[in-house]
C-alpha cells in the first residue's frame, strides 16, 4: 500500500510540475476549464460529456509526454542537434494532432447547441 500512495505522490508532483512550470500546460487547463464550464451551462448529454472529458485527458496527457520527451532531450545535449529537433518537432506535432481533433470534437459538440440558443 505504502508503494502505491509513493507513486500517485510522483504522479501528482509530475501533474504539479507541467501545472507550475509548463505554460502550455497550463493553457490546455484555462481551455479544459472553460469547455467543462460550457459543457455545463448548456446541459449537454452524458455521452457527449465523455467525449469532452476524454478529449481533456488525451489533450493533457499528451502535453505531458511530450514535456517529458522535452526534458530527455535536454539531458542529452544542449546544443542545436538537427535530430533532437525532429525528436522534439514530432513530439510537439503529436500534442498537436490531438488538440486539433479535441477542437474538432468540441466544435461538433458544442456549435449546434450554441446555434439553437441563438435561434
Amino acid at each position: 500500500m505504502k508503494r502505491l500512495i509513493k507513486s500517485f505522490s510522483f504522479a501528482i508532483s509530475g501533474i504539479n510540475h507541467c501545472f507550475s512550470k509548463e505554460p502550455n500546460f497550463y493553457i490546455h487547463i484555462l481551455l479544459a476549464t472553460a469547455a467543462l464550464s460550457l459543457s455545463i451551462l448548456l446541459e449537454i448529454s452524458r455521452i457527449e460529456f465523455i467525449v469532452v472529458i476524454l478529449c481533456i485527458a488525451v489533450v493533457l496527457a499528451a502535453e505531458m509526454i511530450n514535456t517529458a520527451i522535452e526534458q530527455i532531450c535536454n539531458r542529452v545535449t544542449r546544443e542545436r542537434d538537427t535530430e533532437i529537433k525532429i525528436i522534439k518537432d514530432i513530439s510537439a506535432g503529436a500534442v498537436l494532432v490531438t488538440a486539433i481533433a479535441s477542437l474538432v470534437c468540441g466544435l461538433i459538440i458544442f456549435v449546434p447547441k450554441l446555434y439553437a440558443l441563438v435561434n
